[in-house]
């Protein structure tokens, strides 16, 4: 039997503790340099790739030569370390293993340790072989960098023509490169060549240099592929897609599976209009920036307490739509989705994208457009006219070009975009100049429409307004005393702990009610009462799907940014004559009633007359599930702003403008309006197409939004670059002493009393908004489908 003494065991226990640590510490020292050997190795060999920046070479080249130094040094410290370990073992071997030796222990127990020394040896002559190699790499990168180096030393600023602004972009980069680091993302180090490179690569200020690789650098130019879009009838993918931890996103999708049924019947109806027609599937970005918690996100924590839910309404019929069409969608509700989905570089958003946008459509709000104007840089400009913004109240143009708005005083904190003002998208069609949206209203099938029938109370109201602050209206109580003769009054107004003290005892109160309950609560009702605020809200249309009656006030004089604070800052001078002007306008009685509150007669009769009529459920063809996919197809397909505006009118310097082409158009028998000639040339592509255009001259003072409603008429803007010119005045027999070509919204335009005519230079400011007393316009009329005020006869 073996045995140990007592200080053979002490040194053993002694020896292990001391090994193992260091073991542990040799391993991660190998480790360490074979990753820092895969960097090193790795960034080198990527420089000599052809598509990098050989401005990298500098700071590669730098880096290798500390990298070197490194190496040596790791190198140099192992070998030491394989010494001072030869050192130690050959102290114990000389004392404390001697007394092993005397106790009869066997060496061969320490091979282990011996081992060790072995393989620490090995790698440190490993790492000496690769640092030589190494070395020699780096030499061969250096003589590399020398003739890069002495390009980079003679990079002067181009002088062409073609760049004017070259030289101006190259002082700011002197001076600021250091501003945003992306820059230094793209490889600007402070160098002329890197400026050059930059400003002629990243950006197109400078034009390319001649030793650079430009087939490298320049982007694919090949068009996608065009792919189908194909109709879809399962919306269990959009549900995720719109994703969750947000009240506004848990809202939404509940709306879509409350409509779901709806969206397939009306998929189905569309198919079949459609009859097999290409559609192109395009690769739609959804950004919703109101929801994103840089822009405050102030709606989701007032979902359940009566916030306003119109906005969310319109998202939630957005995505159904666009998802049902077929086209493929990326939802983003935060802020670094949004940069991860558009390719944005790390930095303070000075620099253009890193790739070619990705998407063909963006769908976002002023929140998000404010967002993408700030991260993208350059190439927000580029790729601009691919958005599509969905705007509550609606941009005019002389709004939207921020040059005419600052000198005109129509700058807002909402508009300024110069964006295409058909390219704001408005929840109602407010005005032609922009695209109408819209959303959906819940249509009812016929057994529901048979329960309220028999279950309508002809002396019940409900009050428009889920929020305390709603019933804070001056002279309530005179007309909702009034009211409270005739039927019983319903509110739904969100309380946390006692009754809202602004809403009357005689009111009976439900709190906020879930959606399903406040439907059921419609379809009992006989009346829904507006106090004259919120304005055009979704409410109204929902109301009158369920068989109510609306009831507003009229505003006299009607509010705008004049008058109403609500307005003011609004990028819209339009006037509004009711809390809901397209329920005033484009549905009326019997549904709707307008009257004036503060006369008291007037208001008790239109209550009495109002519990005597019967009326059906409706629904204007425009909001159902199967107007909103028939109009969103037609934008998808046939609005396109990346084409290019109209060119401006040339003029001669003294400000006449120069002889136009033959006009198209032919005077109508009746000689009070252009239309477009069938026997002209093949007529232009364009969409509308031309061939529903009419040309009507306005009153003094008037819009061409009110000329073309009085001819059963809708103004389009698209058209007005046909008619600004001056043979059209000659046709409608109007003699001009002078032609000019200006910027203003209300151009062309006739100035009556001086018989001057004036042409519009600036086709941004094409308006069918606006009007003047000194001014009669030319305005650009077409038809429109019934029901379908956005398209005309002839568009989808």
């Amino acid at each position: 039997m073996i045995t140990v003494n007592s200080d053979g065991k002490i040194m053993i226990r002694r020896c292990l503790v001391t090994l193992r640590p260091f073991r542990i510490f040799v391993l991660g020292i190998g480790f360490f340099t074979l990753c820092f050997l895969m960097t090193s190795l790795g960034g080198q060999f990527s420089a000599k790739r052809l598509g990098d920046s050989p401005f990298t070479i500098r700071t590669e080249v730098m880096g290798a030569l500390e990298s070197r130094g490194v190496l040596r040094k790791m190198s140099d410290m192992l070998e030491m370390m394989v010494k001072r370990m030869d050192v130690l073992a050959r102290l114990e071997n000389s004392t404390d293993f001697r007394r092993g030796e005397e106790a009869r222990f066997p060496l061969d127990r320490f091979q282990p340790a011996a081992g060790l020394m072995e393989r620490i040896q090995a790698i440190a002559q490993n790492v000496s072989d690769i640092a030589v190699k190494v070395d020699q790499i780096l030499r061969n990168s250096l003589m590399n960098g020398k003739v890069i180096e002495g390009r980079r030393d003679q990079c002067e600023v181009p002088r062409d023509p073609k760049y004017p602004d070259c030289s101006g972009k190259v002082e700011w980069m002197r001076a600021r490169w250091t501003s945003d680091p992306c820059y230094a993302f793209f490889g600007v180090d402070g160098t002329e060549c890197s400026f050059l490179i930059y400003l002629s690569e990243v950006e197109w200020f400078c034009p390319p240099l001649p030793w650079r690789n430009q087939t490298a650098a320049m982007p694919s130019s090949k068009p996608p592929s065009r792919v189908q879009a194909a109709f879809r009838s399962n919306l269990s993918y959009l549900l995720e897609l719109i994703g969750s931890g947000k009240e506004s996103l848990i809202f939404m999708k509940k709306r879509v599976r409350q409509l779901a049924s709806q969206w397939l019947l009306a998929t189905r109806s569309l198919v079949q209009k459609l009859k097999g027609r290409w559609r192109d599937q395009k690769q739609i970005l959804i950004h919703i920036g109101f929801l994103t918690e840089e822009s405050g996100d102030v709606f989701s924590p007032r979902v359940l307490k009566g916030g306003p839910l119109g906005e969310m309404v319109q998202w939630a019929d957005i995505l159904a739509a666009l998802f049902i069409l077929g086209h493929s969608l990326k939802v983003t509700v935060s802020l670094k989705e949004l940069q991860s989905n558009l390719g944005v570089p790390p930095g303070r958003g000075n620099c253009p994208l890193t790739v070619p946008l990705p998407f063909d459509l963006i769908y976002t709000d002023y929140h998000g457009l404010q967002q993408m104007k700030q991260h993208m840089g350059l190439s927000f400009k580029k790729y601009r006219c691919r958005v599509r913004v969905i705007d509550t109240f609606g941009t005019e143009p002389a709004y939207n070009l921020e040059e005419y708005a600052t000198l005109h005083g129509y700058r807002t904190n909402w508009g300024y975009w110069n964006l295409n003002p058909k390219q704001f998208m408005t929840m109602f069609p407010h005005t032609p100049d922009n695209s109408f949206m819209g959303f959906v209203s819940e249509e009812l099938n016929e057994t529901e429409r048979q329960f309220i029938k028999s279950n309508k109370a002809s002396n019940m109201a409900v009050v428009y307004g889920k929020e305390a602050s709603i019933w804070k209206v001056s002279g309530k109580e005179k007309f909702l005393a009034i009211l409270n003769k005739y039927m019983e009054i319903h509110g739904t107004v969100y309380y946390e702990t006692q009754r809202p003290p602004e809403v009357p005892a005689f009111v009976k109160n439900h709190g906020l009610l879930p959606q399903h309950e406040f439907q059921q609560l419609l379809r009992k009702a006989k009346l829904f009462i507006g106090f004259g605020f919120p304005y055009e809200g979704p409410a109204p249309l929902e109301a009158i799907a369920n068989g109510c009656v609306f009831l507003q006030s009229r505003f006299n004089p009607p509010h705008s940014s004049l008058n109403h604070e609500f307005f003011r800052g609004k990028p819209t001078s339009r006037e509004v004559s009711s809390q809901h002007p397209y329920a005033e306008d484009f549905i009326g009685k019997p549904h709707v009633w307008t009257v004036d509150y503060n006369n008291s007669e007037e208001f008790e009769a239109a209550i009495k007359t109002i519990m005597r009529t019967k009326v059906d459920p409706y629904v204007p063809y425009e909001y159902t599930c199967e107007g909103m996919l028939e109009r969103i197809h037609a934008y998808i397909q046939h609005q396109d702003f990346c084409a290019g505006a109209s060119p401006p009118l040339p003029a001669k310097p003294n400000g006449h403008a120069m002889p136009s082409s033959p006009s198209p158009f032919t005077l109508s028998p009746n000689a009070t309006h252009l239309v477009w000639s069938y026997n002209a040339s093949s007529a232009p592509h364009v969409w509308p197409p031309v061939s529903s255009m009419q040309v009507w001259v306005s009153e003094a003072g008037q819009a061409c939004t009110e000329t073309c409603q009085e001819h059963g008429l809708v103004c389009e803007p698209t058209f007005f670059e046909f008619l600004n010119k001056k043979d059209v005045f000659l046709q409608l027999h109007i003699a001009c002493d002078s032609t000019e070509s200006e910027m203003s919204h209300l151009y062309p335009a006739l100035a009556e009393n001086v018989q001057e005519c004036y042409l519009q230079k600036e086709p941004l400011l094409y308006s069918c908004a606006g009007y003047s007393t000194k001014y009669q316009r030319l305005c650009p009329c077409r038809d429109y489908r019934k029901g379908q005020v956005a398209l005309c006869r002839d568009c989808l």
